[in-house]
C-alpha cells in the first residue's frame, strides 16, 4: 500500500471518529482529530497536485436568495438553484451543496454551493446580480402578472493564504441539520456556524453527514466573503478617489429579467434578449454565457 493510501484510509478513520456522537462530546478529542484531519487533507492535496501536473480546477462559491416576492421569490430562487445546477452538469464541473433554507413549497429562501471546475468563474462571475421574474402565479386567481426577485452572487474561493482568520476571532456553533419547515432531520448536531467577531459575519454549513466536513466548508465560506468584503472596500476607496462609482453599483441594479407571458429573457447590461425561457431554466445558458465572453 503506498503512502496515498494510507493517507486516505486514515482520512476515512477520522471522518468516522469526528461523526461519532460520543467523541464530539469530547471537544478536547475533537480538536485534536480536527488539526490530523486537516494536516491529512493537506498532505492528500499536495500528492494530488503532484499527480494532475500542476492542472487544477476553479472553485467558486454560489449564493442565492429569494428577494422580493415571498413565496414566489423563493420558487423562484429554486428554480435558478435547478437552472446553475443543469448548466454545472452539461459543463461536467462539480458540484457540493453547502447550505440551504428550503421551503415546504419546493423553493429555497437561500441556498450556498461550491462549484469546482477549469473556467468555472469566468463562465459564471456575470451571473451576480438580481433577477427579477415576471409570471402569472398558480395560485393567481385573477391572472395577474407577478413580479418576484432573487439576487445570485459569485465568488472566486478564497485560499488560506490568501485571508488569515485567527482561531480567538472564531465563535463556533454546532446544531442539528434542518429540512423544510425547519423541522430538524439529523439527530447528531452535524452543522457548524461560524462567528466571525470581528465583523459579525456568520455563516453555516449543514449539507454533510461529518461535522468536519461542515466546519471545513463554513471556514471556506466564511473566507470567502471576508476576501470579497476586502476587495468591495478596496474598489469603493478607488471610487472615491476617482469620484467614480464603480464595482458594487451593479449589484443593486437588476441584472436580467425573466418575462414567462412573452417567452423571453432579457439581460439588462448587455441590453440583449433570447426566446424560449423554458430551455434557458433547464440549464441551456451558452448563448447568454457566450455573449459576455464577446463584450
Amino acid at each position: 500500500m503506498d503512502e496515498a493510501e494510507k493517507l486516505k484510509l486514515r482520512r476515512e478513520e477520522l471522518q468516522k471518529q469526528l461523526s461519532d456522537p460520543e467523541i464530539l462530546k469530547d471537544p478536547k478529542r475533537v480538536k485534536e482529530l480536527s488539526i490530523e484531519y486537516g494536516r491529512v487533507e493537506k498532505e492528500l492535496a499536495g500528492k494530488k497536485g503532484n499527480e494532475t501536473n500542476g492542472i487544477s480546477h476553479q472553485k467558486v462559491i454560489m449564493e442565492i436568495r429569494a428577494g422580493a416576492g415571498g413565496n414566489e421569490a423563493s420558487l423562484f430562487a429554486g428554480e435558478l438553484f435547478r437552472m446553475y445546477n443543469s448548466f454545472i452538469k452539461k459543463q461536467q464541473w462539480e458540484v457540493a451543496l453547502i447550505d440551504s433554507s428550503p421551503t415546504t413549497l419546493g423553493g429555497f429562501k437561500e441556498v450556498i454551493f461550491e462549484i469546482s471546475g477549469n473556467g468555472a468563474y469566468d463562465k459564471l462571475k456575470n451571473e451576480s446580480g438580481v433577477h427579477r421574474v415576471q409570471r402569472i402565479p398558480e395560485t393567481e386567481k385573477s391572472g395577474r402578472i407577478h413580479t418576484s426577485t432573487a439576487s445570485v452572487a459569485v465568488l472566486p474561493e478564497a485560499k488560506e493564504e490568501d485571508i488569515e482568520i485567527k482561531p480567538q476571532d472564531i465563535k463556533i456553533e454546532f446544531f442539528r441539520s434542518s429540512g423544510p419547515g425547519g423541522q430538524n432531520v439529523n439527530k447528531v448536531e452535524t452543522g457548524v456556524r461560524l462567528i466571525h467577531l470581528p465583523t459579525g459575519l456568520v455563516v453555516s454549513s449543514q449539507e454533510s453527514r461529518s461535522q468536519q466536513k461542515n466546519r471545513e466548508h463554513a471556514m471556506t465560506v466564511l473566507r470567502t466573503k471576508l476576501a470579497e468584503a476586502k476587495r468591495l472596500a478596496e474598489e469603493a476607496k478607488i471610487a472615491k478617489e476617482r469620484k467614480q462609482q464603480i464595482g458594487t453599483a451593479e449589484r443593486v441594479e437588476k441584472i436580467r429579467t425573466y418575462n414567462f407571458p412573452q417567452d423571453r429573457v432579457t439581460d439588462h447590461r448587455i441590453k440583449k434578449s433570447w426566446h424560449n425561457i423554458q430551455s434557458v431554466m433547464e440549464g441551456n445558458l451558452d448563448s447568454i454565457v457566450e455573449c459576455f465572453s464577446k463584450s
